[in-house]
């Protein structure tokens, strides 16, 4: 596929060449990396945000997008493609406005790039397909519908703890390496298997392995026909990786307003969205705010967030995940996105060493649906008692690790008990893992979920061994479990 100005140019062949005619032309100034200075001496200067084409003598156009004005007559863009082999004095052709991206039916199974054009080996995109700019204001105020309905995800510790709005944003934070990328691929097989809805992944900043392996696990599994897949790798300049999530975001906006389509939008990971920004800031020449951050960190997470909304009867569902640098949970970019989610899952890197997966903290993670009006009464109840036990267990730690568990009372021995057997309970097997673990993956519904922690915080599993409550699915698995183990003659063994 030939980039160019046709492509952002709309009608028939005639007004395609008028338009073209018509465009206004500027040549290279300077080239700093992805910084690109456009003179414009005989035009009028394009706004910002507008799609610039630098015309390359053996390769395709160069796509840059204007940031800034920074004269009378030229303007500073910045290269979402490699300037490599860029010189002075080339010329640049304006596009009819803001980048535009394919959408629709025809990008269903496809891998984009940031500017839509199609990186999987498959057959072009049609001539005719539709566009739109990822460029986009938020739905007004008045056209939005508050998010209450529970979208289940079979995931017992994130069903009962951290419930996710249907129409809602979650966010999963944590460190490198305690599993929120798996987290997010087993939540595409959930929504696949549970709601055949729409999937629009958006892969910011991602290694080239990662991006194969998903291709690859979507077409095995058979969920890729109704996924969309738009990656910014590590390797390309940070524009690319900057504007990957609004061109994914595009996408599925596209199938919420005019296919009226629920969409489940998942980003990996939303942390390089803002560090990209800060290399573009960089860049640009800004001064830097707090941590070396951009100074327009605020505005630049909200104009991503705000657009993701319910509108009608039809919603995007927004699952982000969220690198914590250094396991520092005070970083400016990690308290920035957190301000504008509804459910906040907290991986913790203690019970990820400690073998607990999906490693989820019961405690540090949240969700402002956790209401008894909006969850009822019994859910409720069963998730605060299951929160208060395992606090509990965690004030005692201290006082076991120097005297023994012998030492506590009773009650309190009983509640480090249950508290183990809670959190063992809320451990499973996830079905995209299932090729390196070996177990078959489990989706619990959340009434299976409530009924078995409400069972352990009753007491019917006191005399179990706690291994019989670890990665099964619902209590019933780990009672035949715990049968087994006594025909084995395997006695419980003492927390």
């Amino acid at each position: 596929m030939v980039l160019g100005v046709h492509e952002v140019s709309t009608g028939n062949g005639a007004e395609r060449e008028k338009t073209e005619a018509n465009a206004a032309t500027g040549h290279v100034i300077a080239v700093r990396g992805a910084v690109v200075d456009v003179d414009f001496a005989r035009h009028a200067l394009p706004p910002v945000d507008t799609a610039l084409w630098i015309s390359m003598r053996d390769s395709a156009p160069v796509l840059v997008e204007v940031q800034a004005h920074i004269s009378e007559t030229a303007v500073r863009a910045l290269a979402l493609q490699s300037t490599a082999g860029l010189a002075r004095g080339v010329t640049v052709q304006v596009g009819a406005g803001p980048i535009e991206v394919p959408v629709g039916e025809a990008v269903l199974g496809r891998l984009l790039d940031v500017a839509g054009v199609t990186r999987d080996d498959g057959a072009p995109l049609p001539d005719d397909v539709a566009r739109r700019p990822i460029h986009r204001a938020p739905p007004p105020l008045s056209a939005q519908r508050g998010a209450t309905r529970l979208f289940e995800t079979g995931i017992k510790v994130v069903d009962l703890l951290t419930p996710l709005a249907h129409g809602g944003k979650a966010a999963m934070f944590g460190g490198a390496g305690v599993g929120k990328t798996v987290l997010v691929m087993e939540l595409i097989h959930a929504m696949a298997e549970q709601y055949g809805g729409i999937s629009v992944f958006a892969g910011v900043g991602e290694r080239s392995r990662e991006g194969h392996e998903m291709l690859s696990d979507m077409r095995g599994s058979g969920v890729l026909p109704r996924a969309v897949l738009v990656y910014g790798q590590m390797n390309e300049p940070p524009g690319a990786r900057w504007r990957v999530p609004l061109t994914a975001l595009t996408i599925a906006e596209h199938f919420r307003d005019e296919r009226r389509q629920n969409v489940l939008l998942l980003m990996d990971n939303v942390f390089r969205f803002v560090q990209a920004g800060a290399e573009v800031s960089g860049l640009l020449g800004r001064m830097p705010s707090r941590v070396g951050y951009q100074p327009t960190l605020a505005s630049e997470v909200a104009a991503l967030q705000e657009r993701i909304v319910s509108v009608g009867d039809v919603a995007v569902t927004a699952i982000e995940a969220v690198y914590v640098p250094a396991d520092d949970f005070t970083d400016p970019a990690v308290t920035t996105i957190a301000s504008h989610v509804d459910s906040m899952v907290v991986l913790s890197r203690t019970l990820a060493a400690e073998g607990m997966y999906p490693a989820i903290d019961p405690i540090a993670s949240s969700s402002i649906l956790l209401d008894p009006l909006v969850v009822g009464a019994t859910h409720a109840e069963v998730a605060n008692e299951v929160r208060r036990v395992i606090e509990h267990q965690r004030e005692l730690q201290d006082v076991i690790a120097l005297l023994g568990i012998e030492e506590l009372g009773i009650d309190d021995r009983r509640i480090v008990q249950r508290a183990r057997r809670l959190q063992r309970f809320l451990t499973q097997p996830f079905a995209v893992t299932e090729a390196f673990s070996g177990q078959p993956g489990r989706s619990v519904a959340l009434a299976d979920t409530i009924a078995g922690c409400k069972a352990i915080l009753d007491g019917e599993c006191d005399d179990w061994q706690e291994s019989s409550l670890f990665m099964v699915g619902t209590l019933d698995e780990a009672r035949a479990k715990e049968a087994r183990s006594k025909e084995a003659g395997i006695a419980p063994v003492a927390a």
